[in-house]
């Protein structure tokens, strides 16, 4: 008998628009000891029938039709005081978004023992000493110490841990995991990964692993079952359906993973999407993006990082021998020259988005310098002399999600540094800005009257490139801009970056713990850990003969694709 059974699962949205049906009779099972992989594009569905299986439907989705099953019993339909004893204690969940699963009022201990207590029966000094079992063995650091902390002083990625101890710390049968490993680096996603194995093997748990990283699927995953707008188009053994594909969907799908073994010029699109177009490259000389004023005048690197120290307070004091730090960045030093992409990479908690911040001046270092062009702006201590640095320098942020004012339009959203540093004699200049960015990044114009919501991650995260750009800038740093977002359109994105930074000579710092898609964006790459910058190189150089032992554990723990690459 399988552990969880689902059958005939349908899922509606009605709205005053008609109904939207997310998915349309699904049936697949889960066996205990196993692990299903459950693939596909952004709006698939693929989150939603997770979210099904254990109630947890945003409104106003229901479930419309079909059972679903565990150990034999129904269990969809249940009150919401039966659901609450099978969540947690049967069935675990870890949700894909790290902080708004995470109280933050709250410290991470007080979260984990809370849900100890509410699944198991074990005194207080038992739960405390399993909590912090259940930190180091996700990989935290000093868990003693980290676990009386808020979620707010973890980076992404130890969040997306702390995430995942929760969910363990039920001892459930089954494991839903919505993008597990989103938010973490090749290192702690092997950590990660072979703790769910060996969960599953050793006390013959289920897991359904919700993931766009087809490197992880092909890895860890016996079974994988392919989603394409609310269908499921195929299911069988993971060696078979990715290295034999039946659906053209499928093929499709595989033919977007980017190459860990070589570069490419371009990413594959996925051809089966309608929605997948090419972007289309302007005559740059006569565009508004490309009138920048600044006329180079500097023969050096365009941005330069100078033994950059960063320290972070974890307990203050009057006195400052008592006060305790955490080193983020230490002695980092790298430079940038322009039109090149300089990639950071290292695992979570490395300093990788701190040394982002700093540059753009959103953290003051402690030591060292960080030069543009020449000058220095860690001497600049006055907003207004800044400010045209600031412009020069946008970010694109990692999380979409959080990124954007959600009570803003797009259209003002896009329009607001515009407006902030005076680029346009008048808003029907504004306004033409606005639509020409909106039809660059492909969204169109008539975007620019909806909210974020209404947009898909990817969808977001054009936005965020579109806002990026709308100042012009010279330096583009993209903090984990394609984390979480399926690979066919992290392959729009991709590209888009490529031809906008062909297009702009953009230069670019490209922040991911992505190997592969580093590996085919970047010129040169910087290899970070603990705070401190190990190692610089040659894209390719680095790949294939890397110096720093470090570097060479990072690259041997890629995730390996073994499916169909004919379509490539």
């Amino acid at each position: 008998m399988a552990l969880l059974e689902v059958k005939d699962l349908r899922i509606e949205y009605p709205s005053r628009f008609g109904t939207h049906a997310a998915v349309k009779s699904l049936s697949f099972s889960i066996n205990r000891g196993e692990i299903v992989g459950v693939v596909g594009e952004s709006g698939a569905g693929k989150s939603t029938v997770g979210n099904a299986i254990i109630d947890l439907l945003s409104p106003p989705g229901i479930i419309a039709g079909g059972e679903v099953f565990l150990d034999g019993e129904k269990i969809s339909g249940l009150t919401l005081e039966q659901m609450r004893k099978v969540r947690g204690n049967k069935i675990g969940f870890i949700f894909q978004d790290p902080m708004t699963s995470l109280n933050p009022l709250f410290t991470v201990e007080q979260q984990l023992l809370e849900t100890i207590h509410a699944n198991l029966d074990v005194s207080n000094e038992e739960a405390a000493q399993r909590a912090i079992n259940l930190m180091q063995q996700v990989g935290i650091p000093e868990a003693e110490v980290r676990i009386k902390q808020y979620p707010h002083q973890f980076s992404g990625g130890m969040r997306q841990r702390v995430v995942i101890a929760i969910a363990l710390s039920g001892e459930p049968d089954l494991i839903i995991a919505d993008e597990p490993t989103t938010a973490l680096d090749v290192s702690i996603q092997d950590q990660i990964l072979t703790l769910i194995r060996n969960l599953c093997i050793e006390k013959n748990v289920g897991c359904m692993l919700v993931t766009h990283d087809m490197g992880v699927v092909s890895n860890v995953t016996d079974k994988v079952a392919v989603m394409y707008r609310g269908d499921l188009v195929e299911f069988g053994k993971t060696a078979k359906v990715l290295g034999d594909p039946d659906h053209e969907y499928t093929r499709s799908l595989i033919s977007a993973v980017p190459r860990s073994d070589r570069k490419l010029d371009r990413f594959p699109l996925v051809s089966y999407i309608e929605e997948a177009k090419e972007h289309q490259a302007l005559d740059i000389k006569n565009h508004w993006l490309g009138q920048s004023e600044e006329q180079r005048s500097y023969d050096g690197p365009l941005l330069n990082v100078e033994d950059v120290s960063l320290r972070f307070i974890t307990k203050d004091s009057f006195f400052e021998s008592k006060r305790e730090y955490v080193q983020a960045n230490k002695n980092v030093s790298f430079s940038i020259n322009e039109g090149e992409t300089f990639g950071l990479v290292g695992e979570s908690g490395s300093g990788k988005s701190t040394i982002a911040r700093v540059i753009t001046g959103l953290y003051p270092p402690n030591e060292g310098k960080i030069t543009f062009e020449g000058i220095d702006l860690t001497a600049i201590k006055s907003e207004r002399e800044r400010r045209p640095f600031r412009r020069q320098m946008q970010m694109v942020f990692q999380n979409p999600y959080t990124s954007m004012n959600p009570r803003m339009k797009i259209y003002d959203i896009i329009a607001e540094p515009i407006r902030f540093h005076k680029l346009a004699a008048n808003e029907s200049q504004i306004q033409s800005i606005v639509f020409d960015l909106l039809d660059h990044v492909g969204l169109g114009r008539m975007a620019g009257v909806k909210y974020p919501h209404e947009f898909s991650g990817g969808q977001r995260q054009r936005i965020s490139i579109a806002r990026a750009l709308a100042t012009r800038p010279r330096l583009l740093i993209c903090d984990e801009p394609t984390s979480a977002l399926d690979v066919s359109v992290q392959a729009q994105i991709l590209n888009l970056l490529k031809d906008l930074q062909d297009e702009l000579n953009l230069t670019m710092l490209f922040i991911s713990h992505d190997l592969p898609v580093i590996r085919q964006v970047c010129d040169r790459i910087g290899v970070m850990q603990q705070g401190k910058l190990l190692e610089v190189n040659e894209s390719e150089q680095l790949f294939t003969q890397p110096q720093h032992p470090y570097s060479k554990h990072l690259i041997s723990l890629m995730p390996e694709f073994k499916g169909l690459r004919s379509a490539i």
